[in-house]
């Protein structure tokens, strides 16, 4: 999407981090096969732009849906995105809370419904088994490496995030508040006014957190 197109830019980080638990040694990082315990955080900045215009610093560009199951996320405009959600929780209940089914249901939507196909947006959705991001091309993509970022500073802050990922003992939650931060620091559709939500399952509890 064309930056000069869009009445809505932002970045948007997500990582996922699985880690096990040991009474005597506490939190560390785990095997991803470890799906019974595991933590995942997902930020973006508040930054709204038109044109060259700052219109907004501390707008929410994540959101939860589907009884505080599932974390969505947009880049691009501020409207169409809001249609996309709805249409995607829509999904989401007809195949009970299914995500990867939900998703490519909405791609397929998205690309061949006549009014659909001219929304200018990019979506970003998680729950604690998996994320995705969509496009309206019809894309349905689960990063390799646990990372997404999209929207003007997406580059930035995916290069942050990795660094950090591999080479830092940095918990999910702050990888993702510095991964922002430096991509605030380089784009100039990106600001320092963070939304964090965090979502974690510890053995057969589920919890959600959020820090807004």
């Amino acid at each position: 999407i064309d930056a000069s197109s869009r009445d809505s830019v932002h970045v948007l980080v997500m990582v996922f981090l699985l880690w096990g638990y040991d009474e005597h040694r506490g939190v560390h990082r785990g095997d991803r096969r470890q799906r019974q315990r595991c933590i995942r955080d997902r930020g973006s900045d508040g930054q709204v732009t038109i044109g060259e215009t700052i219109m907004k610093h501390t707008t929410k560009k994540v959101r939860r849906i589907f009884n505080d199951q599932v974390v969505v996320g947009f880049a691009g405009a501020s409207a169409d995105a809001m249609a996309l959600f709805d249409k995607f929780e829509n999904e989401l209940e007809k195949y009970k809370g299914n995500v990867n089914r939900a998703a490519v249901e909405l791609a397929k939507i998205w690309r061949t419904d006549k009014y659909l196909r001219q929304l200018e947006a990019l979506l970003t959705v998680m729950n604690k088994e998996t994320m995705l991001i969509i496009s309206g091309t019809g894309d349905v993509i689960e990063p390799d490496d646990d990372i997404i970022a999209i929207g003007s500073g997406g580059a930035f802050a995916t290069a942050a995030a990795r660094a950090l990922l591999r080479h830092t003992e940095m918990n999910a939650r702050e990888i993702v508040a510095e991964s922002l931060r430096i991509a605030s620091e380089i784009c100039i559709y990106t600001n320092n006014n963070f939304t964090i939500i965090e979502l974690w399952k510890i053995e057969n509890l589920s919890l959600i957190h959020i820090s807004e």
